[in-house]
């Protein structure tokens, strides 16, 4: 599991570096005017016909979403998610270990209960739909919101484990 966080976290890094440098190049090409910066003689997937201004603002916020929501669970797992510790610290670890599972129960059981089915449906029309980005963008929209549902099921995981522990904890 450890060699498993801390690959996926280099992954993660990469992105936060690739997102940099398709920032840098969106504004060094707006500035210079280029515009689009490739064309095609047939659709590429995911590109369509250009790579433009537009679908590299695109490729901005798809990498956003990859680099803030797939890494969740391990954040989740790693117990660094917000609380407040200045009432949280001072308890012995089993009234810590009931107070998270009461707040995994009441809060993020029913979070995942509708927004797991919602956000596989948001995708699945995507998908069906052939969704694209308006104004010359990315094609193929269904690829970055098929990341909702994967990372949120990956957040479910992370949090059902963490019960699981809390549980015993708590017994």
């Amino acid at each position: 599991m450890k060699a498993f966080r801390e690959v996926s976290l280099k992954i993660l890094a990469a992105g936060v570096v690739v997102l940099m440098g398709a920032i840098v190049l969106q504004v060094v090409c707006s500035a210079l005017d280029i515009n689009p910066l490739a064309s095609f003689q047939a659709d590429i997937p995911l590109l369509g016909k250009a790579i433009t201004l537009n679908s590299l603002l695109d490729f901005q916020w798809h990498i956003l979403v990859i680099i803030g929501l797939v890494p969740a669970g391990l954040v989740w797992l790693q117990g660094t998610h917000v609380r407040v510790d200045f009432l949280y610290n001072p308890m012995t670890p089993q009234w810590k270990a009931r107070i998270d599972l009461a707040g995994n129960l009441l809060f993020a059981v029913p979070f995942f209960f509708f927004m797991l089915p919602a956000s596989t449906r948001f995708m699945l029309r995507a998908w069906t739909s052939d969704e694209a980005s308006r104004n010359g963008g990315l094609n193929d929209l269904w690829l970055i919101k098929s990341i909702l549902p994967v990372g949120l099921f990956l957040l479910a995981l992370a949090v059902l484990v963490e019960s699981l522990r809390l549980i015993r904890t708590v017994r």
